[in-house]
């Protein structure tokens, strides 16, 4: 019969199924009966065999479906309602099915063979030399369920009957009883019996016989399959199976038990006492015996002191865990195996099991504690420090031990007694000689506030007679309470350390009561105060007892688990001795177990009403509850050090956390190094005791001597112990009343990360202090984990920079590693050197605040020693909250009062601000107190003194936070300016300062709150609200409530984003390239990021050196419709980037400074926006790693930087998009940012030769006679441009009549392989009487842009004159636009209409389809006034409509900021189309425009030339840089121009805008004569090199000047040209790569802190350095050379200058050009342009390092074609030379051929060290000896092979060597 709710989805399955054939059927039947139909033959076999199908196909369905449920291994969902299900599985061997990893050993008892295997009926496959096993069980052994499960108050049972294969040892039980028991929510019970008669069972003190119902609701669910029999465990939340049985057989014979469990997880931990070398399991075949044995603990895996059955598993990152118990004190061994699977194999008993589950492995903790007895709350004193010994010889040697560790001052409250103060090793005597005055010693320490613990042992000396009577024996032997021997009768009798000794039986009730009544006896003698009870396990000296154990299946039973000698009885008792709870067989693991419960009863006679202390060696599940427990008799090895982390972590899952082990170790003599590592270890063990054995010499912490570094690091570290002790207590409070862990491993409070789950070399206290010890001989760093947590330095309280990584933790000989984490508060006491003592010190509270700037804890107090004080009531609980601004101490329980008036009167704070005007309250009321701070602002540490917070009485301190001037965020940034009355009005602060930038209005509260975190593999959300009253009087309407965006793109690049979940605003309409899918994974990431609260920000550290690289958990964000600021923290004072602005320094002066961001038609100038918009920057971090930072938003805004160091973002709109990437070198930052907004464009060959124009050229004829010049001075030049000169009356896509032998020149000078640019500006003139089609078909194709409301034309004003008007140039500059100037429409480039009308107006400006002669053939296009700038502010004739648009709330710091943002462009409220159809406000879009405008004419160009072409653009915003380059706009001829221009294309660089350069010689003013010269000079190596300036300025071209000029231009553009095959593969790397061309020194060499301030040089590429003449009249350069080889470019030789700065020679004709050793530098001889000398001659230059290797590569392709990389038409090559070789290693070559040669002409080697005398040549794998040139001199060889006629993709090699 089934159980009604029991029954499993099968057997629905199976009932659906038979309602099913019978709904088939009836109908069908029905049919039959009322018409009945003739079937002729061939129908009649068609019905047959589709019956015949039929059978088949249901046959093989059961099939299919029995041998799946065979081999399923997955989680199965029960589909129940109730809690235990039913299945059944069919009889197979299924030996084929079972995978490796999943067999359960058939023969685990002896080495396997065939024979055997086949034997016990098990399944035979060698797996060679594996340890998987050769022989395992098949599904033919174990039991079958038989009939149905039967229901039962608290649950099921069930019969189960045994299979025909028999266990290996016989006398199976044939009928077993499965009683299952729902006894709590999170607690399965179940045991299999025979129900046929008794079997011993475990009589725990603690657990005891279920009598209540079923638990309801249940998080688990039950299942029992029937054929075999397995039962499954079911996680409900999540189908996930936790326990299942199936794996293999359940085995029940007389004397052998098994069963195995699969487990989800390899993530196991306890079973014990072993040494454990790791705290998590090995899960690879290994086996444990557990058997409790009296030997030495070492890493051979052998059984201990202990029998602990339980372990805990941890299912995944969540936390969600379990743990199994067996109750079973029979001897077993547990095997591990990597399916994963646990096998328990016993001796005999019952299987009696308990799953426990939990939502952490701290709550499975206290559910399992929950059932066999939390441990018990220690007395205060034994928290203090214990010394002891085994044999300190007489009395007097240990009071010398006492008194010189009290004089060194050393805490110290135990003194232990061993064995050696026995008279002959009895129990309860003392030796009279040698410890005569023991009596008197014991009351002296306890008038000096310690206390003497006394061992026991069980073993009792039998050596009685009438003339030396020994009492406890005769007194025992009267009452009988001796183990017996088998016949039950007669005491065994064994032999141990008095002699021959009898055992007592603590089982037995009389025995507890002889026990304690010789504890009473023995008080009146010696006032003892705890007992320390050994040799319990029970040990004995000889196998079983004096006379031998008999031969019977109990001393010699057919299995024997692998205990230490594999036989039961050795160094212990018969199994057959009998004991009143059983045979020794059954219950000898539990005799460790019945003495402390015995010894439990003698404290309470002795000590009545106190706690006293027990230490036992040998434990059971529960022994916590009345015991502590120290880890055996470990050695002095490095070894034993280790290992006592994960047997201390064991012991706390076991409920006994009062553990620790033998510091210094017990056997052998420690060294100084050791013993000084383990007292700083064992200062942090809960139970901390130095002591060691017999005649090893003297390890207490004095003996080393009374200025020793160990006996000091002792005394530091347990100063700290007891400073820490109140927090140590109130841990073992919580784990006596709730259950859980003292000493905890990382796993249980850090279970999210995975790097954490097998830590066992540190540990916490509770979840708030980290101990990370040095476990290494001769160590003093150690690699530590540092798990995901704000973490203080103990001592120090400065906040760690690490956080969720491993890091190399400095630890000198005197040092442990503490750490605190944020969080939590400690409650602290003022040392002494002892417990009693110190309970008279001031209290204090050590608040480590977290990234929420919050903290919690507690204190328990009571009186230290009384019993059962939580029972009674006669305790203080106190709770503690903290955050920025307060501390609330709160009183849960106050029913105590402490005899000593003990107050809190200090409280330290870690992570905070500096704190003033600190008050103290009571129940709302200010107290007289008169509190004091100190404030350590380094360490972020206050300290407040002068307060007296009685100990339980409720308090709460408040302060106010006195930000230091560095820190203070900006509350009052607008137009007007701050006035006290409106910083009120905000809720901030006002506080004037001296200090000039430092805000009088800041922020002091936060305004947001966060809730709703959610964290996913790939990023993270959360909720954003407001919750301050005064944002409204912030500029704007708040928006509210906000979202967090989070995601992990990549390893190295995270987004965030904070946005309104409720409407869609703008967000920026530009393609990024980022995955579709997150690529990221937790262990690859190179950050993590946290989501703080109070006040709200994001935190993104670095995870390999723990540097925060953001952190926006500062003061002032605020999200506003059209105000948004946030704030963030920066990892150091060198951040570079945002613009575009003239900045004065590469490096960001973070003193103050305030740069707006808006495009504007604004030439450059201090603190003025200009013509582009970049929200990025480059961070460096103090290690020299660098990350990138961008704001994707297209808004107005500004950022201040301020000393904290800081960085504040304002912006009038959008959202907050944020992109960040980790590099972590300057140069991966760069090549990430522009893998994301795209890579720089790939630019034509031509375009990297010299270039002329300027703005005032009169007609054609004066760029005819300039072109000539140039060429008649032989000065190398590529490109002409022509300004708007060439317009008509500045008119797009116009011929001036002064310009018409125009195209004629073009062509010309087109014929001689030059190029032109022409210029366009965006704005269309709408006021033409003639036809001008730019404008007409632009309104046709309505590409203008234009007001939302009634749609009219937004018209400017820029450079088209009215038609038919003369200008009086004369005029003021705005009478001028007033009267001549025309209206102007602007298009809109984001309308898909706009972008083919601008192409189309192109082409026909290319190819003039009315007038052919007047077609201009351009080769590259420069498109300027693109911001867009207009002449007038906002629109003509009426102005703009939108006051509001125009003038927000909150104005930038801009250029013309009190005129509003339509200053000298067009109104915000002009209305954009998006290619989507979106409409957009110019307010949002505004520093787009330029962007906009940049693809659709590169692709003009391509599409009218049918080239690669060009594209200049001034007006730039991120990704600009994949369609056009940049110049630097409207400079002036100026020194400090120079410079700027250096800062400017560094700052492109990392903006991805390769293409840069500035107006050489200046745009403005007259140029003189030796700054252009020098800026000829340092012009010639930009990327973009052009000289421009503007009408009315003198000339400035080469040619204008004189002779001297002329030869200095020609000399150095002739060095250009060299170097443009090496310039152009730079251009083509980054193209590709995203590689800088323009190259910050500090990108190449970024751990030298000295060029991340460098400025005024600059390298190309990696391997070309530039240090320029940048000041009047100076004939000599400073230069900075970094590490490095560097070689002169001009004549080859080193310079001897690395890592210094030098000063080198400049005349006015010189530039200072160097080379970096290991480079290899591509050149070709010059020519008069580019198409010239592209057909000369190629070189390399081959600058060896100083290991003589060289590395470079070449790009070549036909330097106009477009997309030539993709379409693979180039060639690529790779060059590198080392030990006297230079080798060429082609990757591509589709371009060079013996058609299209390129030939190779001159080789230099420089830095050749050997006297060169033979050169080799290797083409086309022919070797050819050559001429060659060497000169010692300056170590330079030059090959020169131009009359070979090499073609350079036949190069292979080139060998130098001396053959003398």
């Amino acid at each position: 019969m089934l159980i009604p709710g029991l029954q499993t989805s099968r057997q629905k399955i199976t009932g659906a199924g038979a309602e099913k054939r019978h709904t088939w059927q009836s109908p069908h039947m029905e049919m039959a009966r009322t018409r009945l139909k003739k079937f002729n033959k061939l129908e009649i076999i068609l019905s047959v065999l589709l019956l015949i199908v039929f059978i088949i196909a249901v046959v093989l369905i059961v099939l299919l479906a029995n041998s799946t449920e065979l081999i399923d291994t997955e989680p199965e969902t029960t589909g129940t309602p109730g809690p235990g299900t039913t299945s059944a599985t069919p009889n197979s061997a299924g030996c084929s099915l079972v995978k490796d990893l999943d067999r359960i050993n058939c023969i685990f008892d002896q080495p396997p063979t065939k024979a055997t295997c086949d034997q016990r009926g098990c399944c035979w496959n060698p797996q060679g030399a594996t340890d998987i096993p050769s022989c395992y069980y098949s599904k033919n052994h174990g039991y079958n369920m038989d009939g149905n499960l039967v229901n039962t108050n608290a649950g099921f049972t069930a019969q189960l009957k045994s299979l025909p294969s028999s266990s290996p040892y016989g006398n199976d039980i044939e009928n077993v009883l499965l009683t299952a028991q729902y006894q709590t929510s999170n607690r399965f019970h179940f045991k299999l019996t025979d129900p046929s008669k008794d079997r011993y069972e475990v009589p725990h003190e603690h657990v005891q016989p279920f009598s209540g119902n079923a638990a309801s609701p249940l998080n688990y669910a039950v299942e029992v399959s029937k054929q075999p029999f397995s039962i499954k465990v079911t996680r409900r939340s999540n189908n996930r199976v936790l326990f299942d049985s199936s794996i293999g057989p359940l085995l029940f014979a007389d004397q052998f038990l098994q069963l195995s469990i699969r487990l989800p997880s390899a993530n196991v931990y306890g079973l014990g006492e072993h040494v454990h070398q790791q705290y998590r399991h090995d899960m690879n075949w290994k086996t444990w015996p557990i058997f409790t044995r009296d030997t030495v603990p070492n890493g051979d895996g052998t059984n201990l002191y202990g029998a602990q059955t339980f372990f805990l598993c941890l299912e995944d990152a969540s936390g969600l865990s379990f743990g199994v118990f067996l109750m079973n004190s029979n001897a077993m061994e547990v095997g591990l195996q990597p399916a994963p699977a646990i096998t328990y194999r016993s001796t005999g008993g019952i299987l009696d099991f308990y799953v426990f589950l939990g939502n952490t492995p701290e709550q499975v903790v206290q559910e399992y504690l929950e059932l066999i007895g939390r441990p018990s709350l220690p007395s205060y004193w034994t928290l203090g420090f214990h010394l002891s010994r085994y044999d300190y010889g007489s009395l007097n040697k240990m009071k010398e031990v006492v008194d010189r560790n009290r004089a060194a001052q050393l805490p110290y409250d135990v003194q232990h007694g061993d064995i050696d103060y026995m008279d002959e090793r009895k129990d309860f005597t003392y030796n009279p000689v040698e410890f005569k005055g023991l009596p008197e010693f014991v009351k002296e320490l306890h008038g000096n506030g310690q206390k003497f613990v006394i061992i026991v042992d069980p073993a009792i000396s039998n050596n009685s007679s009438l003339s030396h009577p020994y009492g406890p024996y005769d007194r025992g032997s009267a009452l009988k309470i001796w183990v017996n021997d088998s016949d039950g009768v007669n005491p065994l009798i064994g032999e141990v350390w008095p002699g021959k000794t009898v055992f007592p039986d603590y089982t037995n009730p009389s025995c507890a009561a002889w026990w304690a009544k010789e504890f009473e006896l023995f008080y009146n003698q010696v006032e003892f105060d705890g007992i320390w009870i050994d040799m319990n396990e029970v040990a004995n000296f000889v196998d079983g007892s004096i006379s031998g154990c008999a031969t019977n299946t109990l001393n010699y039973p057919p299995f024997t688990p692998r205990v230490l000698d594999r036989k039961l009885f050795s160094k212990t008792l018969c199994m057959d001795a009998v004991q009143q709870w059983g045979k020794q067989y059954d219950v000898h693991n539990l005799y460790g177990y019945s003495m402390a419960i015995a010894t439990e009863e003698a404290v309470k006679a002795v000590f009545p009403g106190k706690r006293s202390f027990i230490l036992t060696r040998s434990t059971f599940a529960g022994s916590g509850k009345f015991a502590a427990h120290w880890l055996g008799d470990n050695t002095a090895t490095w070894n034993d050090l280790q290992w006592s982390i994960p047997g201390m972590l064991e012991f706390n899952l076991f409920g006994i956390p009062m553990v620790g082990a033998d510091i210094c170790g017990f056997s052998l003599d420690t060294s100084e190094e050791l013993c000084r590592r383990w007292m700083q270890l064992g200062a942090f063990y809960p139970f901390s005791r130095n002591h060691n054995g017999q005649g090893y010499k003297d390890q207490d912490p004095a003996s080393f001597g009374a200025n020793s570094l160990l006996l000091n690091s002792s005394k530091h570290y347990l100063n700290i112990r007891y400073t820490l002790l109140p927090y140590l207590y109130t841990l073992f409070y919580r784990a006596h009343s709730q259950g859980g862990t003292v000493a905890r491993p990382l796993v249980h409070e850090f279970y999210g990360d995975n790097h954490t789950w097998a830590v066992h070399r540190q540990f916490l206290w509770g979840p708030g202090l980290l101990i990370t010890p040095v476990l290494e001989e001769g160590a003093e760093k150690v690699m530590a984990y540092v798990p995901d947590a704000v973490w203080y330095d103990y001592e120090t309280g400065a906040k760690l920079t690490w956080r969720k990584q491993e890091v190399e933790m400095q630890l000198p000989g005197d040092k442990i590693g503490l750490h605190l984490r944020g969080g939590y508060i400690f409650p602290t006491q003022k040392p002494s050197i002892t417990t009693t003592a110190s309970r008279q010190n001031p209290l204090g509270l050590l608040v480590a605040l977290d990234e929420n700037n919050e903290a919690r804890g507690e204190l328990f107090w009571d009186d230290g020693q009384s019993k059962d004080t939580l029972v009674n009531n006669v305790y203080v609980l106190c709770e503690f909250s903290a955050n920025l601004t307060h501390l609330d101490v709160h009183i849960s329980k106050a029913t105590y009062k402490d005899p000593n008036n003990l107050a809190f009167q200090e409280i330290k704070i870690f992570g905070t601000e500096a704190l003033t005007d600190v008050t103290v309250k009571q129940n709302g009321v200010l107290t007289p107190m008169s509190p004091s701070v100190t404030y350590d602002a380094s360490l972020k540490v206050a300290v407040i003194t002068g307060i007296h917070l009685v100990l339980g009485e409720a308090y709460t301190v408040q302060w106010d936070i006195g930000l230091r001037d560095p820190e203070k965020i900006d509350c009052y940034p607008d137009e007007q300016g701050a006035s006290e009355a409106n910083c009120l009005a905000r809720g901030c602060a006002w506080e004037e300062s001296s200090t000039p930038g430092v805000p009088f209005c800041y922020f002091v509260n936060d305004l947001y709150s966060v809730s709703n975190v959610q964290h996913s593999s790939h990023g993270a959300t959360a909720d954003i609200s407001l919750k301050a009253s005064h944002i409204n009087a912030f500029p704007s309407t708040p928006v509210n409530p906000l979202r967090l965006l989070m995601t992990f793109h990549k390893n190295e690049m995270l987004q965030f984003k904070i946005y309104d979940p409720s409407n869609k605003r703008y967000e920026v309409p530009i393609p990024l390239d980022i995955p579709s899918v997150p690529t990221s994974s937790s262990a690859g990431r190179l950050y993590d990021v946290l989501i703080k609260e109070n006040p709200f920000g994001i935190e993104i550290r670095r995870k390999s050196t723990g540097t925060v690289i953001w952190d926006s958990q500062v003061l002032g964000f605020t999200f506003n419709d059209m105000f948004i600021r946030i704030s963030t923290r920066l990892p150091s004072h060198y951040i570079y980037g945002f613009g575009e602005t003239e900045h004065t320094a590469f490096r960001r002066d973070l003193n103050w400074h305030t740069w707006g961001m808006f495009s504007r038609d604004q030439p450059p100038g201090y603190k003025k926006n200009s013509y582009g918009v970049h929200p990025y920057y480059m961070g460096l971090e103090e290690d020299g790693s660098a990350h990138g930072v961008l704001l994707l938003n297209s808004n107005a805004m500004d950022v201040t930087f301020q000393p904290m160091p800081a960085l504040t973002y304002r912006t009038t709109g959008g959202i907050l998009d944020f992109y960040v990437f980790l590099g972590p070198t300057p140069e991966l930052v760069t090549q990430q940012y522009t893998e994301v907004i795209g890579r720089p464009v790939m630019v034509p060959y031509w375009s990297l030769g010299f270039q002329l124009c300027r703005y005032g050229y009169e007609n054609d004829a004066e760029i005819s006679s300039l072109y000539d010049d140039m060429v008649a001075a032989q000065i190398p030049y590529d490109v002409q441009y022509s300004d708007i000169d060439y317009m008509e009356r500045q008119l797009d896509f116009t011929l001036s009549p002064k310009f018409t032998g125009f195209p004629a020149l073009i062509d010309r000078m087109k014929a001689a392989g030059m190029r032109v640019i022409l210029i366009l500006d965006p704005a269309i003139s709408g006021n033409e009487t003639e036809p001008y089609p730019a404008f007409t078909r632009g309104e046709e194709d309505d590409v203008f842009i234009k007001f939302p409301n009634d749609g009219g034309i937004v018209w400017g004003k820029v450079w088209p004159d009215f038609p038919n008007v003369v200008v009086n140039n004369s005029l003021d500059w705005d009478i001028q636009i007033e009267q001549y100037r025309a209206y102007v429409a602007f298009p809109d480039f984001f309308r898909n209409s706009t972008v083919l009308w601008w192409k189309r107006e192109m082409k026909e400006l290319h190819t003039n389809p009315r007038s052919p002669d007047k077609s201009l053939k351009f080769d590259g296009m420069w498109i300027d006034m693109n911001e867009p700038s207009s002449f007038v502010n906002g629109a003509v004739p009426s102005g703009c409509r939108d006051p509001t648009l125009n003038h927000p709330p909150y104005i930038p710091h801009l250029e013309a900021r009190d005129r509003g943002l339509s200053s000298k462009t067009l109104c915000m409220e002009s209305e954009q189309i998006l290619p989507d159809g979106s409409r957009v406000r110019h307010y949002d879009v505004h520093n787009l425009y330029g962007w906009s405008q940049t693809r659709p004419t590169y692709e003009a160009v391509q599409e009218a030339t049918g080239q690669r072409g060009i594209v200049i653009t001034r007006s730039t915003f991120p990704s600009s840089g994949r369609w056009a380059g940049h110049w630097l706009g409207d400079n002036t001829a100026a020194w400090d121009q120079l410079k700027k221009s250096i800062i400017g294309m560094m700052e492109f660089s990392l903006f991805g805008i390769s293409y840069t350069g500035a107006d050489i010689c200046g745009f403005f003013q007259d140029a003189q004569y030796e700054m252009c010269a020098r800026w000829m000079q340092l012009g010639a190596f930009y990327p973009f090199s052009r000289n421009h300036n503007t009408i009315g300025t003198r000339r400035q071209d080469p040619v204008s000047w004189d002779a001297a000029f002329v030869n200095l231009s020609r000399s150095v553009l002739e060095t250009r040209y060299t170097l443009l095959p090496y310039l152009y593969t730079l251009m083509h790397k980054a193209n590709t790569e995203g590689a800088t061309v323009v190259r910050p020194l500090l990108h190449e060499f970024v751990s030298d802190r000295e060029t991340w301030d460098i400025d005024s040089q600059f390298l190309l590429g990696s391997g070309f350095l530039v240090s320029p003449v940048l000041e009047p009249n100076a004939r000599n350069v400073t230069a900075y050379f970094p590490r490095a080889c560097w070689y002169d470019f001009y004549t080859g030789a080193q310079i001897n200058a690395s890592g210094q700065w030098k000063v080198l020679p400049a005349p006015l004709d010189h530039i200072n050009l160097h080379v970096r050793g290991g480079h290899i530098l591509p050149w070709q001889e010059p020519a008069l342009n580019t198409h010239l000398s592209r057909k000369k001659f190629l070189g390399f230059k081959v600058a060896l390092d100083s290991e003589g290797t060289a590395e470079g590569w070449l790009f070549w392709d036909d330097g106009e074609s477009i997309d030539t990389y993709g379409k693979e038409q180039y060639y690529l090559a790779r060059f590198s030379a080392s030990q006297n070789s230079m080798q060429s290693d082609v990757f591509v070559n589709k371009y060079i051929t013996g058609t299209n040669p390129l030939y190779l002409g001159y080789i230099e080697i420089w830095g050749v060290d050997i006297s060169v005398t033979t050169v080799n040549i290797n083409v086309k794998n022919v070797n050819t000896e050559i001429d060659f040139q060497y000169d010692s001199a300056t170590q330079v060889l030059r090959i020169n092979v131009t009359y070979h006629h090499i073609n350079l993709c036949d190069f292979m090699s080139l060998t130098w060597s001396n053959s003398s």
